[in-house]
This record gives C-alpha cells, sequence and structure tokens, in this order.
C-alpha cells in the first residue's frame, strides 16, 4: 500500500472520497518465445491481469490494479478448456460503481480475447453489499451477467446495455474507460 487518494474525480460527492492507494506490480518480462510469432504461446493469468490492471476507476483518476480492485491471485485461466474467470473486488461494501466496473472488465476481455474463451466475471464473495440483492429483492442487476460464451452477441451479453447508448456515446465510454 503506497497510501490515501486525494478524493479528486468526477465532481460532486465522492462514495469512496479517500481510498488507499497500493503500489503497482511491475511489468513482467517478455521471453524470446512469447516475441516469436511461429511458436504458439497459452493464455496464462498473469497476460489477463496484464490486460485488466490498467482499466482506470470510474471514480477515482487511478487504475483498478492501483485501487486492488483486481489482483493476479483472483484471475484464473484454463486456456486448454478456453475458460477465464476473474474476481473483482469493490474498495467499499456499497460501491454503485461496482456494475460498471465489472462491464469494463467484460468489454475489455472480449475486446482481447478469441472468442472461443468463456468469461465470468463477477465479485469477489463477501466484499459487497447487494451480492445477496435477489433475496431483498433490490434492483441491482446479480452479477451473473457477466458471464459469457458462444457467439459475439452471446458473448457481450451486455446487448441490453450498448443498446441505451448511441454508437457515438459508446465509443466515448470505450475510450474513457481506456477499453479501446
Amino acid at each position: 500500500m503506497v497510501g490515501a487518494g486525494s478524493g479528486a474525480g468526477l465532481g460532486g460527492l465522492l462514495e469512496n472520497a479517500n481510498p488507499l492507494i497500493y503500489q503497482r506490480s511491475g511489468e513482467r518480462p517478455v521471453t524470446a518465445g512469447e516475441e516469436d510469432d511461429q511458436v504458439p504461446d497459452s493464455i496464462d493469468d498473469r497476460e489477463i491481469f496484464d490486460l485488466i490492471r490498467s482499466i482506470n476507476d470510474p471514480e477515482h483518476p487511478l487504475t483498478l490494479e492501483e485501487l486492488n480492485v483486481v489482483e493476479q491471485v483472483r484471475v484464473k485461466v484454463n486456456d486448454r478448456e478456453s475458460t477465464v474467470a476473474v474476481e473483482f473486488t469493490p474498495t467499499i461494501p456499497h460501491c454503485s460503481m461496482a456494475t460498471l466496473i465489472g462491464l469494463s472488465i467484460k468489454v475489455k476481455l472480449i475486446r482481447s480475447l478469441p472468442e472461443r474463451f468463456k468469461m465470468d466475471v463477477h465479485i469477489t464473495p463477501g466484499t459487497h453489499a447487494s451480492e445477496h440483492a435477489g433475496e431483498y429483492g433490490s434492483p441491482v442487476p446479480h452479477f451473473s451477467i457477466f458471464s459469457s460464451s458462444g457467439n459475439t452477441q452471446e458473448r457481450m451479453g451486455l446487448g441490453w446495455f450498448f443498446s441505451l447508448f448511441p454508437a457515438m456515446q459508446h465509443e466515448i465510454f470505450l475510450h474513457f474507460w481506456g477499453l479501446n
């Protein structure tokens, strides 16, 4: 952990005005085999972590890694079975940005991985107040919406979300969150 954030951000009240900031992990050294396009290399946990660690937090000018929302130990990849599972941990238990964070991770994976992968992005159990939303009738969507497989539209599982935004807003969303 490095220190506490300044709380400067989107203007208005922040849910977590002074988050803890964690030190970024170092860059992974690239091996000669990984640089050789003739040698097939499997996708591993670290590669997925490297894809998502630099996504910007919706509330702060920090990355998901710097806020400890994503950690390499919470990324699981099985390249042979074409599965990726990512658990993310909101900075506070009642974070209203959790859905947007999950969507951001999901879109980054969809845009980066081959279509053969089935992805599951979910909140780390026990870290969010809406974890049992279905039991209490909360309007917060269940986070299983981030699971996907199959063709691009099925993989997206986000058609309902992006249908709310015209194409221009969609591109702004992707650019703002560092997903393009």
